[in-house]
């Protein structure tokens, strides 16, 4: 049974600035704008979060299940799929796009200036649930705006529960739209910043949410994460890491651990640790796929860093 992951596929580029962009922004001149960065250094990384899911719940022994639309550039990235064993057979090919991109320069202060262009990714919607057999759940992660509502429709349509996680698509929604996601879905998750809005978007805390859903995760960086079901709230503790490179991609990563908690019935205490861990590997490497585990130094850290064994 597989875990179909509904969202972008996209290729994150990252360049280095070495100064920073203070020095050459000009305050009094910034309705004049015109500027340019040398970057020496820049790396080319495989992202979107179907993606991302993807290969983390792979990582884990999961089937999972991308469904996303992509653009004519989408060969490289398919052949790495393919390499980590990823079913493709649902990600589109559209002849007359670009994948989605996110081009990103990073200042020597960490600052970021960021451009992103979605391509194919507006066309998540020709894409549907229905085509998809087998599958035992799933998510809607960030995508376009029709494809995150109607992926969202059709699980519930199908009977398979499913996490919705409107992540950096949270914009496009206003509060009647989020509560729509909220009957639907069988799970919410978001970060503590996301957590922030949909309760002043709705009108609901997080209590009230986790009575129409069976659990709502919120991420909370290195102090962990709180996972509210309709009785109880439980703190997942943030599990150690070895060095902080790079935290693109950890809410993803964490995401993946949901999955297969949820695929594999643990108890929610266990299910956030495993997320927990997910993304504390995950931020130990730069870019979003690019940390490896075997099935046993995974359980071994998760001994170390837990106390008990999956």
């Amino acid at each position: 049974m597989s875990a179909l992951i509904c969202g972008s596929i996209a290729y994150d580029t990252i360049m280095v600035f070495h100064d920073r962009f203070k020095n050459h922004i000009l305050p009094d001149k910034v309705h004049l704008l015109n500027v340019s960065f040398l970057v020496p250094d820049m790396r080319k990384e495989f992202g979107g979060c179907a993606g991302n899911i993807a290969y983390n719940l792979k990582l884990l022994g999961g089937a999972p299940l991308p469904m996303a639309t992509v653009g004519r550039d989408f060969d490289p990235y398919g052949d790495w799929m393919q390499q980590q064993g990823i079913d493709t057979r649902h990600i589109k090919v559209l002849d007359n796009t670009y994948t989605a991109q996110a081009f990103i320069t990073t200042d020597q202060d960490d600052n970021q200036i960021t451009a992103f262009h979605p391509g194919a990714m507006g066309f998540a919607h020709e894409k549907s649930v229905g085509e998809a057999e087998d599958v035992q759940i799933g998510i809607v992660a960030p995508d376009g705006r029709d494809g995150m509502i109607e992926h969202a429709e059709q699980f519930a349509e199908a009977g398979i529960p499913f996490i919705f996680d409107p992540g950096q698509g949270l914009p496009m929604f206003n509060g009647d739209d989020l509560m729509r996601f909220v009957e639907q879905a069988t799970w919410l998750a978001a970060n503590d910043y996301e957590a922030q809005l949909i309760e002043e978007r709705t009108g609901k805390s997080p209590h009230e949410i986790a009575e129409q859903v069976e659990a709502f995760i919120v991420t909370r960086g290195g102090k962990g994460s709180y996972i509210y079901t309709p009785k109880h709230r439980y703190e997942i503790p943030a599990a150690p890491v070895r060095g902080i490179n790079d935290p693109t991609g950890c809410g993803d990563a964490y995401r993946a651990g949901l999955l297969h908690g949820l695929v594999n019935d643990m108890d929610w205490e266990t299910t956030g640790r495993v997320a927990s861990l997910m993304g504390a590997i995950k931020v130990e490497q730069h870019g979003t796929q690019n940390h490896r585990f075997s099935q046993d130094e995974f359980k071994a850290r998760f001994h170390e860093a837990f106390g008990y064994h999956l």
